[in-house]
């Protein structure tokens, strides 16, 4: 776990435009900080952790465009943003994966004192999660840990659960782009100070599977990893592999 804790002040992000998602130049320390200031001003913010399939997603759902479009912060989590942005001639200088964003903001908390509520996932996953971040942080304060599920009907509960617990960070792992739409919706009642998207990453932290290996992230094999681990991932796989490509490569020669 890194040591640096970030600075309360953050100058506005340059943003990269891919396939019309507008993605943040940020690093890890940058998005840190940025996350910071967040918190510091007590108002409702959304970070969204894209990678290409977000991008693809976005092209065939406007809600979900406009979700990414509104939200304060769209971290490039995805080797493939990289190498796309670097193609389009408007590199993205690197990664902000969720599982890392999610790490150094639970390091950041134990640290600042700040309340986390961890939403989503299977049920129990959550909890093994927390548990991860709380002996990877001792002190950092978990006030609620809850599965639920992302459908409308069960919104008033939730927020209701989440509001009595009063968390400053609000991590949503129902995959996108329902944890991202459910975010929007609901932020205005909760009013969260940093409400994060973060798809599989309980399931990461818990344990239940595995990171591919760090010689697979540096050269952005993690989809093959994946689809070997998961064969049952390989419709999401061609989405954010040869789909996304071929569009990109289209962007470029238009």
């Amino acid at each position: 776990m890194a040591d640096v804790i970030a600075s309360p002040v953050a100058p506005a992000p340059q943003r990269v435009t891919i396939l019309g998602v507008a993605i943040d130049d940020v690093t890890e320390d940058e998005a840190l900080v940025c996350a910071e200031t967040l918190l510091r001003s007590r108002r409702p913010h959304q970070i969204c952790t894209v990678n290409p399939e977000f991008v693809m997603e976005a092209q065939r759902n406007p809600a979900f465009a406009a979700t990414l479009a509104a939200a304060t912060l769209c971290t490039p989590d995805g080797y493939g943003l990289l190498l796309a942005a670097r193609f389009l001639g408007t590199p993205l200088r690197d990664r902000v994966t969720g599982v890392a964003l999610t790490r150094r903001l639970a390091h950041l908390a134990a640290a600042r004192g700040y309340r986390l509520f961890l939403l989503g996932a299977a049920p129990g996953v959550a909890e093994m999660a927390a548990a991860a971040l709380q002996t990877a942080n001792p002190g950092l304060n978990v006030v609620g840990c809850f599965a639920g599920s992302p459908a409308p009907r069960h919104e008033a509960f939730l927020r209701q659960m989440i509001s009595a617990a009063r968390p400053d960070i609000l991590f949503v792992a129902y995959g996108h782009p329902r944890q991202d739409l459910w975010i929007a919706r609901n932020q205005p009642h909760l009013r969260v100070p940093l409400a994060v998207g973060v798809g599989g990453v309980f399931d990461y932290l818990a344990g239940r599977v595995p990171l591919a290996p760090a010689w697979m992230r540096r050269h952005g094999l993690e989809w093959l990893y994946r689809l070997v681990r998961q064969p049952r991932r390989w419709r999401r796989i061609i989405d954010a592999v040869p789909r996304f490509t071929l569009a990109v490569l289209r962007q470029g020669r238009a």
